[in-house]
């Protein structure tokens, strides 16, 4: 494994403090240096050559938007994003990550002194996760403008309440739903979703997708049911499955032990749509680290779901889909860009459950 040698930016003396002192107590993690501003950061970068970036979100001079928009076409560097849980910290913290951030870590609210030690377990992880990202693609795309997203063909689309796409991502995870999840048609069957987000920024990231998409998409609450033209994505810090109750499909929110090492967790997802779903669900694995919805994807493909992992090539991070893949719960792989069209061919072509074929 890659060793993390880190370059923490944050505007304040004591937050550098804390994240280099926090950073410093595990042994795969170095930290090269510490910049007050974006102006600072670029001279260190230079200078000291790390391989991922902690950035604060609102800073004086230049904020991290600005800066990622400026850094990753000539330096592409993983970079986390150290937000607060402030309204513009959040909007600003997923914009930073479409202009190129890896992943989120918040900074406490309350109960700072536990809340701190928290931030500190989950930072520590996501810098060894990012130091094994390649984001070397931000500079082919520099100078080019973001493809329009192509729609796939909607003609004869499996319009049913009784369809279920259930979808589950992690790192890198926000760009890859925002290119499923704005490719799909406004009458594509209800979707769920499981990304992982720290709470408070599920409802921004829903509200940045709604306004991109053709689908209503929103945070889910307890007992929303799943609807055609509708997607819900699970609340930070909550698990969320899928039921049934009588004829239609609800979604339920619990706050349980993690699993997988999250909650919300996609295994718990895909477990309850395996259950209750089981033929009439569609199931996609995107980037991201760890192992997380594994089983639970081979449990949906083992009750008849069709299955699609995101391939490779085009993973942030090639470590969820590539666990379920090789457990034999991915049916077909495929780029990023062709998940939206291969979830509506799935629609269209159910198959029998190994159950029913014995």
């Amino acid at each position: 494994m890659k060793k993390a040698r880190v370059l923490v930016i944050d505007d304040s003396a004591l937050i550098r403090q804390i994240l280099t002192r926090g950073l410093a107590k595990d042994d795969d993690i170095e930290v090269v240096g510490a910049a007050g501003d974006p102006y600072q950061a670029r001279d260190k970068i230079v200078q000291l050559k790390p391989n991922v970036l902690t950035l604060d979100v609102e800073m004086p001079r230049m904020d991290g938007v600005e800066f990622l928009r400026r850094l990753m076409p000539q330096y592409p560097i993983p970079t986390v994003m150290v937000s607060s849980l402030t309204e513009r910290g959040k909007q600003i913290t997923l914009e930073a990550m479409e202009a190129g951030a890896v992943d989120i870590v918040a900074k406490p609210k309350a109960d700072v002194a536990r809340g701190m030690e928290d931030m500190l377990d989950d930072l520590r992880e996501k810098v060894k996760t990012a130091a094994q990202v390649d984001v070397s693609h931000w500079k082919r795309l520099a100078g080019l403008k973001k493809a329009p997203v192509a729609r796939p063909p909607t003609t004869a689309l499996a319009e049913s309440t009784d369809k279920v796409i259930a979808i589950g991502a992690s790192t890198g995870g926000t760009e890859a739903l925002r290119t499923v999840i704005t490719a799909l048609p406004a009458n594509t069957p209800g979707v769920v979703i499981v990304q992982h987000m720290p709470p408070g920024f599920t409802a921004m990231f829903a509200e940045r997708l709604n306004s991109q998409s053709e689908m209503t998409v929103q945070e889910a609450r307890d007992d929303d049911r799943v609807l055609s033209g509708r997607v819900l994505i699970a609340p930070g810090d909550y698990h969320m499955r899928v039921v049934r109750s009588g004829g239609i499909y609800k979604v339920k929110l619990s706050h349980e032990e993690k699993v997988s090492g999250h909650r919300p967790s996609v295994e718990v997802l895909f477990q309850s749509v395996a259950e209750y779903v089981g033929p009439n669900a569609v199931g996609a694995i995107l980037t991201g680290m760890g192992r997380d919805g594994d089983k639970g994807m081979l449990a949906m493909r083992k009750r008849g779901a069709r299955t699609i992992g995101q391939d490779k090539e085009t993973s942030v991070v090639y470590g969820m889909p590539r666990e379920a893949y090789q457990l034999g719960g991915v049916e077909l792989q495929v780029p990023i860009q062709d998940v939206a069209g291969a979830i509506l061919n799935a629609l269209r072509k159910p198959v029998q459950s190994t159950e029913e074929r014995r």
